[in-house]
């Protein structure tokens, strides 16, 4: 260019009285040369405006062959773009904190321990004691209450332990004692201590064991499997719908970036025709639809900047984080990748089928159906119960004499209430039983009725189990698709871009020469637009692909990872 401005410095020095020279943004576009005289002759006016026309054309030319690369220029756009600048970690991280979603399945897995944990317990020993104060007074009209108004004070006390086991087997080892104290003179014993321990069992026959007594506890299992599951594969698609979210994100940002370059070439198109109107090269037609192009890309811009913000506060509600105060928006900076391990769709299916949590949770929901429908066989029997126990039995006290006619009678039984309790584990008076209880529901509609509701549940959870895994397996494949066609769709719209752009380089420099109308310019730089777009969608597409992957089977995917 220092020839153009010593040529400049030549003609304000030899035609200042005759010209006045202007020069106008001379990086990107042609100078003005306005005459201010009508002294000059002719001739040589005629000279000088062709030979300023020649350099203008050179000028134009030469600027047209060094367009700056999109490339560049979109990446200094994307660098100043302002807004709270986010990596996927931090976003990923802050999802885990801050979601609702992660946390209600976070949630129905602490519920589902609590459950289980309830249903232990159901099995663990039941400690148990019972102690009761009894006085009274009651008027006697019979000589052997031996007082007339007879007052009594009795203390009674039971304790012990209660088992059910898992086989249904009720356990119950107790120790119950009494101690009666009377103004009674027919009591041999005053205070008197009776103690009785017994061991009782309850067995039934008809319940099927543990298929019965463990149905609730195994329920309980399987549910906290089942709720483990989802709660693992919520974390998984958490961290997919964060991954995604974040790449759509970056495609929008790339979008504006493609816009604002295109709204500040519709603007540099529309002062270069401009100048060459008043210049005499092109008429009234070529700036009305460069002005067209430019008002149609400065709206365009207006959208592209509000899909942002959207997109940007879209992303804080998923991650559950607004940007800090002084920033509209956040700001991805990191990079998409553009390598993805090849694998085998038949491989990704059959892991997905075999591995994936939503399907492990919805097969525990099988494996639970059948197991009250097990139980409801048993259920619906008639209920027969063997029964039976070992006792022991003592008494104690304080003797005393009683005067019955004229004998005096006193009791060989005495002793402490620790003497009492001793016999009882002598087993000094033993005693047992044992028995049957058989309970029979006529008709057997009621057990029957709920055999048939559980059977028709189990029905519908595995019919929801085999469009559980349709509907994974279609989406394995699609993703599986997009994969395997991104690094060729990558490298197709890459070469778009490429070709757009030199569409656009060549039309700038026809059109300078005057081959080519602005309307035709316009619709090339739109091609280009549209060809950098595409090539951000077809950048995220590839990426969510195989984000959606690696939800789909569970972390399997990349395989090369795995190995």
């Amino acid at each position: 260019m220092g020839w153009f401005k010593n040529f400049n410095r030549k003609c304000s020095e030899r035609l200042n009285k005759y010209t006045e020279i202007n020069w106008y943004n001379i990086t990107g576009g042609p100078a003005i040369i306005q005459l201010k005289g009508t002294t000059m002759p002719k001739i040589f006016k005629n000279i000088f405006f062709i030979g300023f026309l020649s350099i203008l054309n050179l000028v134009s030319v030469s600027q047209s062959q060094n367009i700056v690369n999109p490339d560049i220029a979109l990446q200094k756009i994307l660098n100043e773009l302002e807004g709270e600048e986010l990596t996927l970690g931090q976003a990923q991280e802050y999802a885990k904190k801050n979601s609702t979603s992660f946390k209600l399945a976070e949630a129905t897995y602490l519920a589902s321990l609590g459950t289980l944990r309830r249903e232990r317990g159901n099995f663990d020993p039941l400690f148990f004691l019972n102690l009761n104060y009894n006085d009274q007074k009651v008027p006697a009209a019979s000589f052997f209450s031996g007082a007339s108004v007879l007052s009594t004070q009795k203390f009674n006390a039971s304790t012990g332990l209660r088992l059910n086991l898992p086989i249904g087997t009720e356990l119950e080892l107790s120790i119950n004692s009494s101690r009666l104290k009377t103004n009674s003179q027919f009591a041999f014993l005053n205070p008197e201590y009776d103690a009785f321990g017994s061991i009782s069992l309850r067995q039934p026959l008809l319940a099927g064991f543990m298929s019965s007594s463990r149905k609730d506890l195994k329920q309980a299992e399987l549910n906290n499997e089942s709720a483990k599951a989802q709660f693992d594969q919520e974390f998984l698609a958490l961290r997919t719908s964060v991954e995604n979210s974040y790449w759509t994100l970056y495609a929008t940002e790339r979008d504006y970036a493609v816009q604002k370059l295109t709204l500040e070439r519709a603007e540099s198109l529309l002062k270069e025709a401009q100048l060459r109107e008043k210049a005499g090269l092109v008429g009234p037609n070529q700036v009305a639809n460069a002005k067209t192009f430019w008002a149609e890309q400065k709206l365009l811009m207006l959208d592209r900047e509000e899909q942002l913000d959207t997109q940007s506060d879209q992303f804080a509600v998923l991650i559950g984080k607004r940007p800090d105060p002084g920033n509209t928006r956040f700001v991805t900076i990191d990079n998409p990748p553009d390598d993805f391990p090849s694998a085998s769709v038949e491989d990704l299916v059959e892991h997905t089928l075999d591995n994936n949590l939503d399907l492990k949770a919805a097969k525990k929901q099988i494996e639970i159906s059948e197991a009250l429908i097990d139980a409801a066989n048993w259920k619906m029997l008639p209920q027969v119960d063997l029964v039976g126990s070992i006792t022991s039995n003592a008494l104690g006290g304080s003797s005393q004499d009683v005067v019955f006619g004229g004998d005096t009678l006193r009791s060989t039984n005495n002793g402490s209430f620790g003497d009492v309790l001793s016999e009882i584990f002598r087993r000094n008076y033993p005693g047992w039983s044992i028995g049957v209880e058989v309970t029979v529901p006529i008709g057997l509609r009621s057990g029957l009725g709920e055999k048939d509701r559980l059977e028709a549940v189990s029905y519908s959870t595995k019919q929801n189990y085999t469009e559980l895994s349709r509907i994974l397996e279609q989406k394995v494949r699609t993703s599986y698709r997009q994969l395997i066609h991104g690094n060729e769709r990558l490298k197709v719209s890459r070469e778009g871009v490429d070709a757009a752009q030199e569409q656009v380089r060549i039309g700038m420099i026809e059109f300078k020469n005057g081959r080519l109308s602005a309307f035709e310019l316009v619709r090339l730089s739109e091609d280009f637009a549209v060809a950098q777009q595409r090539y951000s969608d077809a950048l995220v597409k590839t990426v969510k692909a195989a984000s959606d992957l690696k939800q789909l089977t569970s972390g399997y995917y990349p395989v090369s990872e795995k190995q």
